[in-house]
């Protein structure tokens, strides 16, 4: 009981830590509070953005922003985790399929999403429909390579009892191939998720889309640095927040493992 309650409390501290020296680097001067804003001006800025104090003379664009920005990344994140469940199924229960596509998924699979985003605006323009392409583009690969990797490492003995059953491709698929690549998988959704959000922010700053990035780049620009922040943990905030839920739902639809 005393180890779970010290393991529990171990990552409070340490946040506690950081904003203590946080706050003591901004209060005692050593960093300018033009850059570095005190935690408390920094919530007072969340507080104020996201109309927690019910305000009603305009404020709360931040709100709107994270709705935005919360939405493509679910957007993107959805067709990323589509398009790699159906074509890592597609080349993972395939060797040969394995043999010809694996060097051109190691051309791809290191280019940054970023580096698409000019060929983007020139096929899609400057638009929503462009960063979704990009996020979708970015965040596919660790869904795509995980499903590779678990319908690749079906048991010898799964196969050659699924050739017994004389099950079709389709059935092998449903019925042996995803239940064993489901712990890949979600795993890969995960990470997903995170590149996802990452992407979504860096395609709002380059293709000024509304939403986080650009309300973080407009602050920068402006040397509001306590927007700056407010807008950094917020991000931090859903990074954290989407993981813990893909972790819960990971952790149920994976109860069987241990049984």
């Amino acid at each position: 009981m005393k180890t779970r309650l010290v393991h529990g409390l171990s990552p409070v501290a340490v946040l506690l830590g950081l904003i203590a020296l946080w706050w003591g680097l901004s209060s005692s001067g050593w960093v300018s509070r033009v850059f570095l804003p005190s935690p408390q001006a920094t919530l007072a800025s969340l507080a104020e953005g996201l109309n927690l104090a019910g305000r009603s003379d305009g404020r709360g664009e931040l709100l709107t922003f994270t709705g935005q920005t919360v939405q493509r990344m679910l957007l993107g994140w959805l067709l990323a985790s589509f398009l790699g469940i159906a074509l890592g199924a597609v080349i993972g229960v395939s060797s040969a399929a394995r043999t010809w596509v694996q060097p051109m998924l190691e051309f791809l699979r290191p280019l940054p999403a970023s580096a698409l985003m000019p060929l983007a605006i020139s096929i899609f323009g400057l638009n929503p429909t462009m960063v979704l392409f990009v996020v979708g583009f970015g965040a596919m690969w660790p869904v795509l390579l995980a499903t590779i990797h678990g319908f690749a490492t079906v048991a010898t003995v799964l196969q050659e009892m699924a050739r017994c059953l004389q099950l079709s491709r389709m059935a092998f698929v449903w019925k042996v191939g995803l239940p064993n690549a489901m712990p890949d998988i979600l795993a890969g959704m995960r990470l997903s998720m995170t590149v996802s959000l990452i992407v979504s922010i860096v395609g709002e700053m380059i293709a000024s889309q509304p939403g986080l990035g650009q309300a973080i780049l407009l602050a920068a620009r402006s040397f509001r640095a306590a927007d700056l922040f407010a807008g950094i943990v917020l991000l931090g905030l859903i990074g954290f927040g989407s993981n813990v839920l893909l972790a819960a739902v990971e952790r149920r639809l994976l109860r069987w493992q241990k049984s």
